[in-house]
């Protein structure tokens, strides 16, 4: 269990059950290193700060230690950045997981906003583009989700189903299309896309060709798939709920992913009906059933949709709102240098 030290301070704990302390470390040239302390000390969100000089070898130069709350981590590294530090060094930022200060519970409660919906743009882009990265280990998950959700089909089982939507790793390449898009970053889109496509498209071509080795041995019939089946029928059958789930699944989603809560991912890969819809479609490929074909893909497509204009949105509001709490804090942070 995460120890606090607002949680071991009584009274100045009131209406702050959630803190989160983030640990800034820079390697920074040297003849950045004075700028990079004048900006930390002059911090009022800074609660504690260190200095190792000539540690850092690669840039050669200096190291600084520094620790925020997680509401001003935007301001101090967008600081730091404005200097030059990243062309040749290097910005650390990490989760404090135990941490025992009054001094940094105090910096925490003087932050304006909630440390839980602070959004650290940095660790939302970062992890984007981590996300939206085409690699062998998505193509596998991808595939082997898309090969569950077949095998689901068949059998008509919801609970294969479900393991397929939470297996499926593509919602976090759905999250960096809303992130390319408010953050403006255009290589972020495409690898999004190309991740997105090559990833359902593979998966489909796979499964499809396991698929008429089940048909040859027998295992599975055109029946299995045009016949009743009123556990998984939705998989084919787009309408109104399938956009307004998605809709509200991809804002959940990224608001998971933005912000220090994670629990809601978990609602969000068992809420949407991508994966299944792929596996699907390569079902309908194999029997030549064009309407299972034509409905799944058409769900997919508009899950996707759904999910990546709802994350979009999501972030242009979260991005709207820590713009003004980024200039109450500057207006803060000049009240308390002038005395006022």
């Amino acid at each position: 269990m995460t120890l606090h030290a607002a949680r071991l301070t009584g009274p100045t704990n009131r209406g702050r059950q959630n803190v989160h302390v983030l640990h800034v470390r820079v390697f920074s040239p040297s003849e950045l290193t004075d700028d990079v302390m004048e900006s930390l000390r002059s911090h009022p969100d800074v609660s504690a700060l260190a200095i190792f000089r000539g540690a850092s070898v690669r840039p050669a130069g200096d190291v600084v230690l520094a620790d925020i709350p997680r509401e001003a981590a935007n301001d101090v590294i967008e600081t730091i950045r404005a200097l030059g530090v990243t062309g040749e060094g290097t910005i650390h930022v990490e989760q404090v997981q135990t941490w025992l200060s009054e001094k940094g519970l105090a910096a925490e409660r003087h932050a304006p906003g909630s440390s839980s919906d602070a959004v650290v743009w940095a660790e939302v882009v970062e992890n984007a583009y981590g996300d939206a990265e085409m690699n062998w280990t998505y193509l596998t998950f991808m595939t082997l989700a898309t090969l569950l959700a077949s095998i689901a089909i068949v059998l008509d089982s919801q609970i294969l189903v479900i393991g397929a939507m939470v297996l499926g790793p593509e919602f976090g390449a759905v999250a960096a299309l809303g992130v390319a898009l408010v953050r403006r970053r255009r290589a972020l889109f495409r690898f999004a896309v190309r991740t997105l496509v090559l990833g359902f498209v593979c998966a489909i071509l796979l499964s499809t060709c396991v698929s008429l080795i089940g048909r040859a041995l027998g295992w599975v019939n055109r029946a299995d798939i045009v016949g009743h089946r009123p556990g998984t029928s939705f998989i084919y059958s787009p309408d109104k709920w399938s956009i307004t789930v998605a809709v509200v699944a991809g804002a959940a989603g990224v608001l998971s992913l933005t912000s220090a809560r994670l629990g809601g991912l978990s609602g969000v890969f068992i809420s949407v009906t991508t994966v299944p819809a792929a596996g699907n479609v390569a079902l309908g490929l194999v029997f030549g059933a064009w309407s299972e074909v034509r409905g799944s893909g058409l769900q997919l497509l508009v899950n996707i949709a759904g999910m990546a204009v709802a994350g979009w949105l999501t972030l242009i509001v979260q991005q709207s709102v820590w713009s003004r709490v980024s200039i109450r804090r500057a207006a803060i942070t000049s009240g308390r240098r002038t005395g006022a």
